[in-house]
């Protein structure tokens, strides 16, 4: 009992520390977004919106968080797309060479950034698209596809494999078994998949530092702000940045759970 109580302690006392380490730095960006002081010192000065007020009226910030905004929703839905139509080929079919092709399918993630960039700049560049928008969107929908794969693959598992086949039976087509049966048991996976793939998208900054050109993100815009000096918009900025992106993977997680525990119920 003894032996058992330490180890539990020394688990929770280990959550506890590992949660600190990641979000004390949070935190304290947060607050100082907050403080009239432009260098991050203690005690703290006036409680100012101040940078947020800057933030708000620079344009190339604004035009930043659009393109941004608009990256992560397109990105999240071709990925997302791409992602479910992996993950039913995997769980309906069997096919020569299916692990080299889900191998391919998976590979992205296991690939450091970097190499990920210069590989995208190279092949965007070769076909003209390098430097816009779109090859933002490309490349962060390539970064995204396995996530999307992984997690509507998981709700997949727990649908009857007779469900088609039943529908086949009461007359509907494989376009509409696919309508009316798979993509309404998917929902909720693929609604979690829009939101972390859009949470995934909206934080990248390798990749889209290398390939966006002119047409800057967020991110790639905290780094030119941070470059030389001290800026107290970065943390009203990273402050946006976290709220945006923890409300999508919150949102993801509470949709997966809830997928995991409806499933384990039937």
């Amino acid at each position: 009992m003894i032996k058992d109580a330490a180890i539990s302690f020394t688990l929770k006392a280990y959550l506890v520390a590992l949660f600190i380490f990641v979000f004390a730095p949070i935190v304290t960006s947060v607050v100082f977004s907050f403080n009239s002081d432009r260098f991050p010192s203690i005690p703290l000065g006036d409680f100012t919106f101040h940078w947020y007020e800057l933030v708000l009226n620079d344009p190339d910030m604004l035009t930043a968080a659009l393109n941004s905004l608009f990256v992560a929703v397109v990105s999240a839905v071709i990925a997302t797309a791409i992602g479910f139509c992996t993950a039913y080929s995997d769980y309906r079919y069997n096919f020569r060479f299916k692990g080299p092709y889900l191998a391919l399918a998976l590979l992205p993630p296991t690939i450091p950034l970097i190499i990920m960039a210069l590989a995208m700049l190279a092949w965007l560049s070769k076909i003209g698209l390098s430097g816009s928008v779109l090859s933002i969107i490309i490349a962060h929908s390539v970064l995204c596809m396995p996530f999307a794969m992984a997690i509507i693959r998981l709700r997949l598992s727990q649908m009857d494999s007779s469900l088609e086949a039943a529908a086949w039976n009461l007359g509907a087509s494989e376009w509409g078994a696919m309508r009316e049966v798979v993509i309404p048991f998917t929902r909720p996976a693929i609604i979690s998949s829009l939101c972390l793939t859009a949470a995934v998208s909206f934080d990248e900054f390798a990749v889209a530092w290398f390939v966006s050109g002119l047409n800057k993100t967020v991110p790639v815009v905290i780094l030119e702000i941070v470059q030389g000096n001290i800026d107290p918009r970065v943390n009203a900025i990273g402050t946006f940045v976290f709220l945006t992106s923890i409300t999508l993977v919150v949102i993801a997680q509470i949709i997966f759970m809830k997928n995991q525990k409806n499933g384990k119920a039937s």
